[in-house]
């Protein structure tokens, strides 16, 4: 009997002590019930936007694509009629050119140049806050419509630039009435806003070890050699970054080539991007349906040409931690 009365002795002991425990868990749940509640509660009117203003949205362009839609009448099922409707179109052809060749001149001219000047911002020298500034101001203004009729100001006929390069015998006349050089009027003002990637290429730079530098230095490498060895290696998820973030930004060029053109996206469609043809079949046609269908094809788009260049990124892209 005595050591069977120990053992429950024991068992009750043990159960006691476990009891404590077991009480404090099932009350830390109605606490952690209530700090769920109240993250949820905090996260709702973000929820209740992305649900009403993104998610919604989304789930009805993606069904009005494949219908035959003019924003007055009850939506009709086409099927792919737009899309066949769409490649066959030549005016979208010419969008989908104009758009291209924006993204390939613009995109890599705005980089060079942000790269450029936050090389030179990263050296020491007096009234850098200032140049700073004054670099990154118009990333702020450049995407307004006031800077777009100024843009367009000055590149018309017997303008500044008009004038300028006739000064130097260059007689082309004003850029925005010639469809051969209208669009690389955008393309300037795009170059013109390289404050923003400045400002991230130059915090890229500011984390290159200057031990490298001095290092190379003393083996005898040149600036130039220092630069494509070290400073591009080193700063290369920065450069990847800036590749995605202005590829992306390029594609969705609209408001200042609607504002240059004079809503006319032209002279003869030459700045006639994707989002302006969009907005034209959707707005002014009154095609919603065929509209929804070609800005789907545009996030295909650009979903392609991002996943391009996150698989290409293995291959010039240095990691700390290694490739990814």
């Amino acid at each position: 009997m005595g050591p069977t009365v120990t053992l429950v002795k024991d068992s009750l002991t043990a159960a006691r002590r476990t009891r404590p425990a077991a009480s404090a868990s099932a009350g830390r749940r109605p606490g952690r019930r209530r700090e769920n509640l109240a993250g949820y509660l905090f996260m709702s009117p973000w929820i209740a936007g992305f649900l009403l203003l993104t998610a919604g949205p989304m789930a009805a362009s993606l069904y009005f694509a494949f219908t035959d839609y003019n924003l007055f009448n009850t939506p009709k099922w086409v099927g792919l009629d737009n899309f066949t409707k769409m490649f066959d179109d030549p005016r979208w052809q010419k969008s989908v050119e104009v758009t291209a060749k924006y993204v390939v001149i613009g995109t890599p001219l705005k980089l060079l140049l942000a790269l450029g000047v936050a090389l030179l911002l990263a050296q020491s020298r007096r009234g850098q806050a200032f140049y700073r500034a004054a670099f990154y101001a118009p990333s702020l203004i450049g995407a307004s419509v006031s800077v777009g009729f100024v843009w367009r100001s000055l590149f018309s006929d017997d303008a500044i630039v008009d004038r300028t390069q006739s000064f130097f015998g260059w007689h082309v006349g004003g850029w925005v009435g010639n469809a051969d050089w209208v669009l690389y009027s955008l393309v300037a003002l795009t170059v013109w806003q390289f404050g923003a990637p400045m400002v991230i290429f130059l915090a890229g730079l500011k984390q290159v070890p200057k031990e490298l530098y001095e290092a190379a230095e003393m083996d005898g490498a040149g600036p130039l050699r220092r630069f494509w060895n070290i400073t591009l290696p080193m700063i290369s998820p920065v450069l990847f970054f800036n590749v995605l973030l202005e590829t992306i930004h390029s594609f969705q060029i609209f408001g200042s080539a609607y504002v240059v053109s004079n809503g006319t996206c032209g002279p003869a469609d030459a700045t006639l991007v994707y989002t302006c043809y969009l907005y034209e079949q959707g707005f002014k046609n009154a095609q919603m349906g065929f509209a929804a269908a070609m800005a789907w094809m545009l996030l295909l788009a650009v979903a392609l040409v991002t996943a391009v260049l996150f698989w290409s990124q293995k291959k010039w892209v240095h990691y700390e931690e290694g490739p990814r």
